[in-house]
């Protein structure tokens, strides 16, 4: 029997929004249908699109098949009101078919959309430019040229090294490509900037609400911007060269920088000093991870990066440094070519035995999230074990320090507001803080809800609806099983603990493998693993090098490197659904964690609502539209 706490809460939360100030209107990209169509083996083409969540709950869509320069032919009977794809069963073998949408409001037709020519393969094939030595890494995505489409910005790397490790490096590269393979830029960090999962945290996002993405991130001497200017002094090269030396490799001296650079051009638009600045290096350690410091530029050279709106309606840039015990955010506005900063937050400097440290002093961790937790309608940056409130003070620290993953979003459906899922290192001396290795609380106040395995080192975990049976998302890692959303161990748990995904065709998500770049679907009878799709091509060691909602209907696509290295294959699911919900990267806090997903140890986006079997509609987001997509409305429509 369910408890009758849980219906006082519901009630409890629905006054709570009542009394609560509308949230102010959030910019965001105003984009196209993003048709995408795809071959199958028995010659039909399922063809997806994008419903905004600015369209009317009433909307509908007539699909039209184009041929070979032909007339255009609707390819159904009555217009499609239950969902955003359609198999079409009657394209002539050996053609080319193009296909658009027409949105049907009243039983009236609107404007088409672009015409989308269909795959031949299960696949887009994008062509990049290789550089010898260098492998494609992270990707992000952004509407550079504001036409509503996104382009990528795809991170080459060579000889990255973990911060922990000497050496020379190879010199960050960034390029951007249209999805049809046209280079636009390449920007060359230069030797200044280390390689590395940790250094080069890249933001790609319409900063300045112009319709157009800029690109935002760390940059130093002999930077060289996407038109061939150099930041900088190029003379200079400030890396470390004393071989069999810790700091071999290592920069620790010389000017760091802080640059936007214009999305479509790679032009650096301005440059200021980076904050924080890295001294003193010894300065970044405490009781994060194993407890311990150094003063060879590991703990000190731990970036962070994202964007968040601060003030509830444009977004602002944070760029971060440190993880294991001082954590620093500076938070910067770009607006009509001006840099400014909003504020600084910094849990200060503390020195063994640590007994004066802040209490958000060691609680960052490889990865981070921004949320509305307390639903003010402005955003917070989870940063692992604390949170940062929008105007830069400390919201709440859980006091559960270090770890390798986190995850936020509404895991309870039946409990008010967000939940944290947090993975702790305990290791050294720290296990002597009997820290719980694995943990959900609340996201609003760092509040517990459960936890287990005090003083146990837990390395991944992850959460996700992949279980009907069970109300909410399940959690697992570390010791023992699955675990619903209250904490009680459910039975066995999947072996992968890094991605997850919405693939198929109900409202529970599947999970990827990186070794094998396979979408898996947890057999809740059985509890295996079961193979849905294996994508031709390796992903990076914790997930894809990107996964988004970037085409098609609500559901994810995710982008791996092809075996030979010369161009990304796009992969979108085939499988037809019932279910109608508005693209994902429509919902504010999922957006923001696709500018995220490229940071350090790359984690799964997750919406701001619950998604998941036996969800409720989603929560329409209070959008102001920009560029030139095909967006019917700016704003949504009232009920």
């Amino acid at each position: 029997m369910r408890s009758s706490v849980w219906p006082c809460r519901w009630l409890f939360a629905v006054l709570l929004v009542l009394a609560s100030p509308a949230p102010a209107q959030r910019q965001m990209e105003n984009l196209r249908r993003g048709i995408v169509a795809v071959r199958q083996s028995d010659g039909s083409v399922y063809v997806g699109w994008r419903l905004f969540a600015t369209d009317p709950d009433d909307l509908k869509f007539n699909l039209y098949r184009v041929t070979d320069g032909g007339a255009p032919a609707r390819v159904n009977d009555q217009p499609i009101a239950d969902s955003t794809n359609f198999v079409d069963r009657h394209a002539a073998a050996g053609s080319s078919p193009a296909y658009f949408v027409r949105p049907v409001l009243k039983g009236k037709e609107l404007k088409a959309s672009k015409p989308v020519r269909a795959w031949e393969q299960n696949h887009l094939e994008i062509p990049i430019q290789p550089i010898a030595d260098y492998r494609p890494g992270d990707v992000s995505v952004g509407d550079l040229d504001g036409d509503g489409e996104y382009e990528i910005v795809l991170h080459q790397t060579s000889r990255g090294r973990d911060n922990s490790f000497p050496g020379l490096t190879g010199t960050p590269v960034l390029d951007a490509y249209r999805l049809d393979g046209t280079h636009l830029w390449r920007i060359d960090l230069g030797i200044n900037i280390r390689e590395g999962e940790h250094y080069t945290q890249f933001m790609v996002y319409d900063l300045d609400g112009d319709g157009r993405a800029e690109i935002a991130c760390k940059t130093a001497d002999g930077t060289r911007d996407g038109q061939g200017r150099i930041i900088g002094d190029p003379a200079k090269d400030w890396r470390n060269k004393e071989e069999g030396s810790r700091l071999h490799g290592r920069i620790l001296e010389g000017p760091e920088y802080f640059t936007i650079f214009d999305g479509l051009t790679g032009a650096a638009l301005k440059t200021v000093d980076y904050v924080p600045g890295r001294h003193p290096v010894d300065g970044w350690g405490g009781i994060g991870g194993n407890g311990g410091n150094d003063n060879y530029g590991n703990r000190c050279d731990r970036f962070l990066a994202c964007v968040a709106y601060l003030d509830g309606k444009r977004p602002s840039v944070v760029m971060c440094r440190g993880v294991y015990g001082r954590s620093v955010l500076a938070a910067w506005d770009w607006r009509r070519g001006r840099l400014s900063q909003r504020w600084v937050f910094d849990s200060g400097i503390s020195h063994p035995p640590f007994a004066d440290a802040s209490p958000f002093s060691g609680m960052g961790g490889h990865s981070l999230s921004v949320a509305d937790v307390d639903g003010d309608g402005r955003d917070e940056i989870v940063y692992q074990a604390m949170t940062v409130d929008d105007n830069g003070r400390g919201l709440y620290s859980t006091g559960r320090r270090h770890g390798d993953s986190m995850h936020v979003s509404d895991f309870h459906p039946d409990r008010p507001g967000l939940e944290l899922f947090l993975i702790t290192e305990n290791e050294n001396d720290t296990v002597r803080f009997q820290t719980p290795g694995v943990g959900v609380h609340d996201a609003r106040t760092g509040e517990v809800i459960w936890s287990h395995s005090p003083g146990v080192d837990v390395s991944q975990g992850l959460v996700a609806d992949i279980d009907p049976r069970h109300r909410g998302a399940e959690a697992w890692g570390g010791p023992g099983g699955l675990r619903n959303a209250r904490g009680e161990d459910i039975g066995p748990k999947p072996r992968s603990t890094t991605w997850a995904l919405w693939w198929d065709a109900d409202l529970l998500r599947e999970l990827f493998n990186p070794r094998t770049s396979t979408v898996t679907k947890w057999n809740w009878h059985t509890g295996v693993e079961e193979p849905l799709f294996v994508a031709d091509g390796p992903a990076l060691g914790l997930g894809p090098n990107l996964a988004a909602d970037l085409l098609g209907d609500w559901r994810e696509e995710f982008i791996v490197v092809s075996p030979d290295r010369r161009s990304l294959r796009l992969y979108t699911t085939t499988i037809p659904t019932r279910h109608r919900l508005w693209t994902l990267m429509h919902d504010p806090q999922y957006r923001l964690s696709i500018a995220w997903q490229n940071v350090a140890y790359n984690k799964p986006p997750h919406t701001g609502y619950y998604l998941g079997e036996g969800m409720a509609p989603p929560p329409r987001p209070n959008l102001r539209l920009i560029g030139t997509g095909e967006a019917l409305y700016g704003q949504p429509p009232r009920r």
